[in-house]
């Protein structure tokens, strides 16, 4: 594809013309100290230097993408660097509505700066389509070119207020990070919200396989991931990163150094961006009550995330997979996002397209005790970090694929669209920690209940399921070790700052 293809390639090129990082470590001094009053005789003090550094986080509008960056946020706003999180009044109220884990209101130098968007449509999603990428997004995701004039605004006000203004960015909003190039202290920083496995993966794809890579890969076509308009929705974005100075990714060398390493400098690893020890929490979630009376890693947790939609006879086979397993279940049973997540429904239409369960499946699981059906907005970080957990029936989203692994969570991996089958790979054939529900190849036949049944078994009923929740478990130890004191990534991290300081 002519679009995947020029991405491939001014990825590439970004990834091995970076200049070497940079170690030398550098302790920020913002600790505003006054001097003592001078006599009335002295000279008015200077004014106080500006901040030595400012961040400016630029998410792209769809769940996972707006929820890593707001982790990100705070990890930074640790170091007493003032953050700024950018975006329309919409989507960061979503983000900020649907975080887990800590409250972005109590963290005093974060910031969020909401723009308001012309009007763009908000269809519901087509759960029948035979492409699940979620194309009914695709007017909000093109309404954000709207963001580029106010963001520049703000860049170039905040520019003349600190000594370096940095922006961190997702690439598949580049265009509206694209002015830091006229500003004489701005520098550019891509977060990409993928792992590491799937751009290796892009570039050797595009490349015809002409590179050595750190793996060896099985045959897995790129076809049926995007739509063709989000195909050269990505091409656009990726032309503009001249501007570019180095990448961010939500991942650890414990899960990608080798990855990690393929591509190069200037390419940090500061992941799981996602708490990994919660504290308690007031008005917990009913499903945690039930979590609570559940034997110790004996539920599976159904998502499949906010971009994903099942059509009625693929929801009435999951049903029935899921009952004939006698494993019991959390399953998060709602339509993908639409584009405005606020926008009321004002027609039947909307309404109507809510999966449909079988006739009483749902009183019967419930008198049984075997599972429970969320229907709202589900605390996807509590409910992996349950001890009841013990695996996770997923679309393996690299959110969820995080959230997941770094909870010691082992996956059941049915990839629907985008990064997905990538993400499927690495998580079932390198690191070990999962098992392939639905290969890719059979992406356009319905899953039966009986493929179900059996891959829920196998996960946690069977021989080969201990080994793989055992795998999880380990990986999940090292993951969560990678954030802590002398951990990869709090090092990485630190490196960084560092780097974006002197």
């Amino acid at each position: 594809m002519d679009h995947q293809e020029q991405y491939h390639h001014d990825s590439l090129h970004h990834l091995y013309h970076h200049l070497h990082l940079q170690h030398h470590p550098h302790h920020l001094d913002q600790n505003g100290l006054t001097q003592a009053p001078l006599p009335p005789s002295s000279p008015p003090s200077p004014p106080p230097s500006p901040p030595p550094v400012m961040v400016v986080m630029v998410p792209f509008p769809a769940q996972g993408h707006l929820n890593q960056l707001l982790h990100l946020s705070r990890l930074i706003a640790a170091y007493n660097i003032p953050v700024h999180y950018v975006g329309s009044s919409t989507h960061n109220r979503q983000a900020k509505l649907r975080l887990h884990g800590w409250d972005p209101l109590s963290i005093s130098n974060l910031h969020f700066h909401d723009f308001q968007l012309p009007p763009f449509l908000t269809p519901p999603p087509d759960p029948n389509t035979s492409i699940k990428f979620p194309a009914h997004l695709q007017p909000a995701f093109d309404a954000t070119v709207h963001l580029r004039k106010p963001i520049s605004s703000l860049l170039h006000s905040l520019s003349l207020t600190t000594q370096r203004l940095v922006i961190i960015y997702d690439p598949l909003v580049a265009f509206a990070a694209q002015d830091v190039a006229s500003l004489p202290n701005g520098q550019a920083y891509a977060f990409h919200s993928v792992s590491a496995f799937a751009i290796v993966f892009y570039l050797w794809e595009s490349l015809r396989k002409s590179i050595e890579i750190p793996v060896e890969f099985s045959d897995l076509s790129l076809d049926g991931c995007f739509t063709t308009e989000f195909q050269a929705f990505i091409s656009r974005q990726y032309d503009l990163m001249s501007f570019n100075q180095g990448d961010l990714y939500n991942t650890c060398r414990a899960m990608e150094g080798r990855f990690m390493d393929f591509l190069g400098q200037r390419q940090w690893a500061i992941g799981p961006l996602n708490p990994v020890a919660l504290g308690s929490s007031c008005g917990r979630h009913k499903c945690l009550e039930w979590l609570d009376m559940q034997l110790m890693a004996s539920v599976l947790y159904v998502s499949f995330g906010t971009m994903t939609s099942m059509s009625d006879d693929q929801v009435a086979e999951l049903a029935v997979g899921l009952e004939r397993s006698g494993q019991r279940f959390i399953w998060v049973l709602r339509n993908a996002d639409r584009g405005d997540i606020f926008a009321k429904e004002k027609d039947l239409e909307v309404s109507t397209t809510q999966a449909q369960l079988p006739i009483g499946y749902e009183e019967r699981i419930q008198g049984m005790g075997l599972g429970v059906i969320v229907r709202d907005w589900a605390p996807q970080l509590e409910i992996l970090a349950h001890p009841s957990i013990g695996g996770f029936l997923s679309h393996c989203g690299w959110n969820s694929c995080m959230e997941s692994i770094s909870m010691g969570v082992p996956i059941a991996a049915w990839p629907m669209h985008s990064d997905q089958p990538r993400n499927t790979m690495l998580v079932t054939q390198v690191l070990r920690v999962g098992l392939v529900v639905r290969e890719w190849a059979q992406r356009h036949e319905l899953v039966s209940r009986t493929t179900i049944e059996s891959a829920v078994k196998r996960l946690l009923a069977s021989e080969e399921g201990e080994g793989i929740r055992r795998r999880a478990k380990e990986l999940g130890v090292a993951v969560r070790q990678s954030v802590a004191d002398g951990g990869t990534s709090r090092a990485e991290l630190d490196s960084f700052i560092s780097h974006i300081s002197t």
